[in-house]
């Protein structure tokens, strides 16, 4: 079984476990302030695998099976086993680096919360697309786009969305995750870079 598989489950059982107990939630819900406070540094990764609602994970969980699963064998085509554990390194570490800007932000605030894994994922889906930025991808199987220009309007949503900040879901996370995931790609695989720059050159809109 693939580390993005297992990944996958682990995060939907845990994430469905939260849903049906609030004290779990509110010990891994990721709160800036608590864990300035408390030093409860824990909660940078286990908010990464609880989610606000169903739609929340499944768009996640749908976003790491399509482009994990490939991101794992171009890691592990690589280094072999070790590119595995670089691998899931970079999900999980994605997941805590993206939230260290909104630590900065709202440490302070005792009422802010977050959740997700949205961080990781992002980690991932720009991994991948500087692996193959032309590539179309397709949303809902209607609208195809290169990967970079998906990436470009997902950070801009992304932004958009962490400018309301009207859920716990913590949009921010996906624009430092996305960076994380870029800058972690390319200091263990550098020849990412002439091979993205060299894709570009097949890059069609639609």
């Amino acid at each position: 079984m693939s580390v993005t598989l297992i990944f996958i489950i682990i995060t939907i059982i845990t994430s469905i476990y939260g849903w049906n107990n609030d004290a779990v939630t509110q010990k891994w819900i990721f709160n800036p302030y608590a864990v300035k406070r408390r030093r409860q540094y824990y909660r940078f990764l286990t908010s990464g695998f609880l989610h606000a609602g169903f739609i929340h994970l499944l768009f996640n969980m749908l976003v790491l099976y399509m482009f994990g699963e490939q991101v794992e064998y171009l890691f592990k085509s690589t280094y072999g086993d070790f590119g595995t554990v670089l691998y899931a390194g970079m999900y999980l570490l994605g997941i805590v680096f993206s939230d260290i800007p909104t630590y900065l932000k709202y440490k302070d605030l005792p009422h802010y919360n977050a959740l997700g894994a949205s961080g990781g994922v992002s980690s991932i889906l720009f991994s991948y697309v500087l692996f193959d930025p032309a590539s179309k991808l397709y949303l809902y199987g209607l609208l195809g786009l290169p990967g970079v220009v998906w990436a470009i309007l997902y950070i801009i949503y992304s932004y958009y969305m962490g400018k309301r900040q009207m859920d716990n879901v913590n949009h921010d996370a996906h624009l430092y995750g996305g960076l994380f995931g870029v800058a972690f790609t390319i200091l263990a695989i550098p020849r990412v870079i002439p091979h993205f720059f060299q894709q570009l050159k097949d890059l069609s809109i639609f």
